[in-house]
C-alpha cells in the first residue's frame, strides 16, 4: 500500500495544491472578491479568464493522472524483466519505449531515436497548458486596453463643463478604470497559478524520462551490447 501510495505521489500532490486553489477561492469568494471582479467588468473577459482557467485545470488533472499512471507502470516494471514487455500487457508510453527498444537490440540497431520520441510524448502533452497560460495573461492585458479605451471615451465627448456633466463623466472614466484592473489582476493570478501547475508536470516528466533512460541504459542496452561482443 505505501509502494502504492508513493507511485501515485504525483497526482497525490496534484491534489493537494488543486486543494490549496480551491480553499483561497473559497476564501476569495467569502470576502467578496470574486463577484466584486465580476460586477466591476463590464467587458466580461474576467468570466472569460475564469472559464478557461477552470477548463485548463481540468486539463491539468487529467494529464497528472496519467503520468502518475507512467510512473506506476514504470515501478512495476523496474522489479520485472524488461526484455519482456509487452504492449498489451502494460499499456502507455513507458511499455510501448520499452518494447521498442527490445525490439530494436534484437535487430541490432540503436535506440535513440525511440527515447527522443518517448520524451517528445510526454513532455508534448504540457505544451497546451503553458500556451493557455500565456494566452490567460494576454487575455488579462487585452482587458487592460479595453479598460484604458472606457476610460478614454468619455473625454472625447466634454463639450461643456457642467457639474453632473462631470460627475457623470467621472463614474464612466472609473468603470474603464475598473475594468483595466481587474481583468489584469484576473490574468496574472489565474497565468500564474496554471504555470506553477504545470511547472510541476514538467519536473515530474523530466524525472520520469531520466529514470526510464537510467534503466533502458543499464538494463536494456548495455547486456545487449555486451553479449553480441
Amino acid at each position: 500500500m505505501a509502494s502504492e501510495d508513493k507511485r501515485q505521489l504525483l497526482f497525490l500532490r496534484a491534489l493537494v495544491l488543486l486543494g490549496i486553489i480551491l480553499f483561497a477561492f473559497f476564501m476569495a469568494v467569502s470576502q467578496g472578491y470574486v463577484q466584486l471582479t465580476l460586477d466591476s467588468d463590464s467587458s466580461y473577459l474576467s468570466y472569460i479568464i475564469l472559464i478557461v482557467y477552470v477548463l485548463a485545470t481540468l486539463h491539468w488533472l487529467y494529464i497528472s493522472w496519467g503520468l502518475s499512471k507512467e510512473s506506476t507502470t514504470l515501478a512495476e516494471l523496474e522489479g520485472g524483466d524488461l526484455a519482456s514487455v509487452s504492449d498489451s500487457a502494460a499499456p502507455g508510453e513507458v511499455a510501448r519505449y520499452f518494447n521498442g527498444v527490445r525490439q530494436v537490440n534484437d535487430k541490432g540497431g540503436r535506440y535513440e531515436g525511440l527515447l527522443e520520441a518517448f520524451g517528445d510524448r510526454i513532455i508534448n502533452r504540457h505544451a497546451a497548458g503553458h500556451f493557455i497560460a500565456d494566452t490567460l495573461l494576454k487575455l488579462g492585458l487585452l482587458g487592460t486596453i479595453i479598460g484604458f479605451i472606457l476610460m478614454l471615451l468619455p473625454v472625447a465627448e466634454i463639450k461643456e463643463f457642467e457639474a453632473n456633466l462631470m460627475q457623470q463623466m467621472l463614474g464612466r472614466m472609473s468603470a474603464g478604470m475598473a475594468v483595466a484592473l481587474y481583468t489584469t489582476l484576473a490574468g496574472l493570478i489565474t497565468s500564474t497559478l496554471l504555470k506553477l501547475q504545470y511547472q510541476i508536470l514538467d519536473s515530474s516528466a523530466a524525472r520520469l524520462i531520466t529514470r526510464v533512460t537510467e534503466l533502458s541504459e543499464l538494463r536494456l542496452v548495455r547486456p545487449s551490447s555486451t553479449s553480441a561482443a
